[in-house]
């Protein structure tokens, strides 16, 4: 009788542990979000309410204002923002795609002299901060009058400065079976043909997870954008938003809330559209045969 009672309630007890689970996990996600919902209720709140004690998401009255200051408040439209960090961040993204692959290939498919030293540098890199190179990096593009352009954000990316893509499409490089190597080598394929018709079109979801996280990343840089651009005119969506923090000694903190709401929006598609790709780019990195 105890086993058969134990059975019967076996399933009660499965039921309310996923119960629990899920309650748990809609908390968690709840508290997470809870900032963002903040944010976005504070943007169509009335600027005396944003700050006047009032912690319900839902506002007591609704209106676009803030997203009207936010976008025609400072000298320049936010569009041109918009436009500046969309340009830049997929300069970026198609740079650090194509100089990442090239150099992972090299690294993961062909033999030269000092590959695994010039690999254990090139990794030993990850460990050294920013701050180390930006002076040297900073005086440099001064010198060859670069400051105030984005070409200090975007010639680098062409030049495969960033590690952390090299190292992951090596990882997913190293994957492929060899035996497609030798009978492209057999064909007369060359390794630049090996490249482009062979490794490239089999390495989609790894390439679609570095030009995310590149565009990404990019796309939330401050630091950067902050140290090399001087013009308005030049500024990406991150400088324009602390424009509106301290523009005339003031901080408009509607405008902010709004113009930060639709800085989100690309990010969001972004991720929307190519989760697939992301996810089974980063599960599929780091398998070697």
């Amino acid at each position: 009788m105890t086993t058969d009672a134990a059975a019967v309630h076996a399933p009660e007890r499965s039921v309310l542990r996923s119960a629990l689970t899920h309650a748990g996990l809609i908390a968690a996600s709840f508290a997470m979000l809870y900032p963002l919902l903040w944010m976005l209720a504070g943007s169509v709140r009335p600027a005396d309410d944003i700050f006047g004690g009032q912690t319900s998401l839902i506002p007591s009255q609704v209106s676009i204002r803030a997203y009207e200051t936010g976008w025609f408040g400072l000298q320049v439209s936010f569009g041109t923002f918009f436009l500046n960090s969309l340009a830049i961040s997929v300069l970026a993204t198609i740079g650090n795609v194509m100089a990442a692959s090239l150099t992972a290939y090299a690294f993961a498919r062909l033999q030269f002299f000092g590959r695994n030293f010039w690999f254990a540098l090139m990794l030993g890199t990850l460990m050294l901060p920013y701050h180390v190179t930006l002076i040297p990096q900073y005086v440099l593009f001064l010198n060859i009058g670069w400051v105030n352009t984005w070409l200090p954000l975007v010639v680098p990316k062409f030049l495969a400065v960033d590690a952390f893509f090299i190292f992951l499409m090596v990882q997913f490089f190293r994957s492929l079976p060899r035996e497609l190597d030798e009978a492209a080598m057999m064909d007369g394929c060359s390794a630049w043909r090996i490249y482009w018709k062979i490794v490239l079109p089999l390495s989609v979801p790894v390439l679609a997870t570095a030009a995310i996280f590149s565009f990404i990343w990019t796309w939330e840089d401050f630091f950067g954008p902050l140290i090399y651009l001087g013009d308005i005119h030049t500024y990406t969506v991150q400088l324009g938003l602390r424009s509106l923090v301290d523009a005339g000694g003031t901080s408009d903190w509607g405008a902010l809330f709004a113009m930060s709401v639709l800085s989100l929006i690309p990010i969001f598609l972004v991720f929307l559209f190519f989760q697939r790709l992301l996810i089974e780019g980063i599960a599929t990195t780091g398998m070697k045969r």
